[in-house]
């Protein structure tokens, strides 16, 4: 019995994840390729929050997610759905399996379940559980609690053909009678999340390959109900460097927390789409060569191994690519997020400025603002003790000199380092000697960069009023 595939309708994918914790980066994983997939082919991409767990289900959970989703870039169509408000639908389709004769209501108590289990497994039978009410005569049914069951084929083999993992059979000897609504009329995870793909409208469902068991399972509903099956795409899940599945020992699992380490949300996209998928050799690209490139058939059957260290070179990469207004947006968003101040005006106007001359240096938030240190800084600067070793008498003496070329030199990065050629060259050092004492006076730091690129960003009066600071504060050598 094999799925039909959806093929001649738009697009619609969704993301259905539980309000039990942080959006783990798997989730946003799934999330990403839902979203690309439906936004290349100009489909929708939903959002579905599956909260029937009421006892583990949170609001601060659920608030969570959308604040992951939101910060990824990862816009869903119309509201998002809760699970748990379309319980009176589930039941309703459970029933019209029951009256279809699809399913069977199962007077079974969980002692006689359990029973049945170990006897089978005592005998070394199958420990299925076949219920003894699936064929029995409606009018022996107790006036007594019962479950609805669906009706599962007992011979034959169920086939899943799968995107992703290609095909997919399961012996539906292996298949039970799983109950679709519980004693107290409450619906089960399995039979909700078909109704609601169903009715959703939902063509492909693509979602981590640890429901693939579940995918032979729930295709039996779409049959008892002549539904049509979506695609289905079960993707490898993430493990860590070293092969094993995910954990808190490989490091940050939430999105929030990539969120506050300070990478940008551009690169994270990047790099989950890269995470078992690929584009020919393509590492690095923007949301829309994601959206025209990505495709079922580049993802690939193996686990995808999380490499921090490619996360990194990726967001490099997106820094030097990003508008100078976007990095702007993305540290404000940054700022907020690990509750730092935001950035007075005119503070914001001289990290622009600084921009060009720092992106390259930086992979988070954290490092862009630590390499525009020199330029968010206020007057007087506080000197690092290893940059103010090289302030010693000499070096004041050649600022000294410097100084009025500075004052008179057209302010271009190539008219700067002929001022201070020059003032090196007459006085018989190398240029090394200068650019250190000037790197601790215009930074109060050793590790910055360059003393020229500093000028341009300071401007004039600030690199001189910088300079005649540490010259007022140490006397020159006599």
């Amino acid at each position: 019995m094999a799925s039909t595939p959806q093929t001649d309708t738009p697009v619609v994918t969704r993301f259905a994840p539980s309000p039990t914790g942080f959006l783990h980066i798997g989730g946003a994983r799934t999330a990403l390729f839902n979203w690309l997939f439906a936004r290349g082919r100009g489909g929708r991409f939903l959002l579905r929050i599956e909260d029937t767990d009421r006892a583990r289900s949170t609001q601060e959970a659920t608030d969570a997610i959308l604040s992951g989703l939101v910060w990824l870039g990862l816009d869903w169509d119309g509201e998002a759905v809760s699970q748990a408000a379309r319980a009176a639908r589930h039941a309703e389709v459970a029933h019209e399996m029951l009256a279809a004769g699809t399913a069977y209501k199962c007077f079974a108590s969980q002692e006689e379940i359990a029973a049945a289990r170990e006897a089978a497994q005592a005998e070394g039978r199958s420990s299925l559980f076949r219920s003894p009410w699936r064929d029995a005569d409606p009018a022996d049914h107790p006036d007594a609690p019962f479950v609805i069951r669906m009706r599962a084929p007992q011979d034959g083999e169920t086939v899943i053909e799968d995107a992703v993992q290609g095909r997919v059979t399961i012996r539906n000897d292996q298949i039970d009678d799983m109950v679709v609504l519980r004693s107290d009329g409450s619906p089960t995870y399995m039979l909700a999340v078909v109704v609601d793909d169903h009715d959703m409208g939902v063509t492909h469902v693509i979602r981590g390959d640890d429901h693939l068991n579940n995918a032979a399972r729930q295709s039996l509903v779409y049959r008892a109900m002549g539904w049509a099956q979506p695609v289905w795409a079960h993707i490898p899940l993430i493990h860590g460097e070293d092969g094993k599945k995910l954990s808190k020992r490989h490091g940050a699992l939430g999105v929030e927390e990539y969120r506050d380490m300070g990478y940008p949300a551009p690169a994270i996209r990047n790099y989950l789409a890269r995470l078992g998928w690929s584009h020919g050799d393509d590492e690095v690209f923007d949301d829309s060569q994601a959206r025209d490139w990505f495709d079922l058939g580049g993802i690939g059957r193996a686990p995808a191994r999380l490499d921090f260290k490619k996360l990194a070179h990726i967001s490099g990469q997106h820094f030097q690519r990003m508008s100078a207004e976007d990095i702007l947006s993305g540290l404000a968003q940054f700022r907020a997020a690990t509750g730092m101040p935001p950035l007075p005006p005119e503070k914001t106007s001289a990290l622009e400025t600084a921009l060009p001359h720092v992106t390259g240096r930086a992979k988070t938030y954290p490092e862009l603002l630590e390499a525009a240190a020199f330029a968010l800084a206020d007057r007087p600067l506080e000197i690092e003790p290893k940059a103010g070793k090289s302030l010693d008498a000499n070096a004041l003496q050649l600022f000294g000199k410097l100084t009025p070329h500075l004052q008179n030199a057209s302010w271009s990065r190539d008219a700067l380092e002929a001022a201070a050629a020059h003032v090196a060259e007459e006085n018989d050092v190398g240029l090394g000697k200068l650019a250190g004492p000037l790197r601790a006076a215009l930074a109060g730091r050793t590790a910055t960069p360059s003393v020229f690129d500093m000028m341009i960003v300071l401007g004039r009066d600030e690199t001189l009023a910088r300079i005649g600071d540490v010259m007022a504060r140490r006397p020159a050598a006599p």
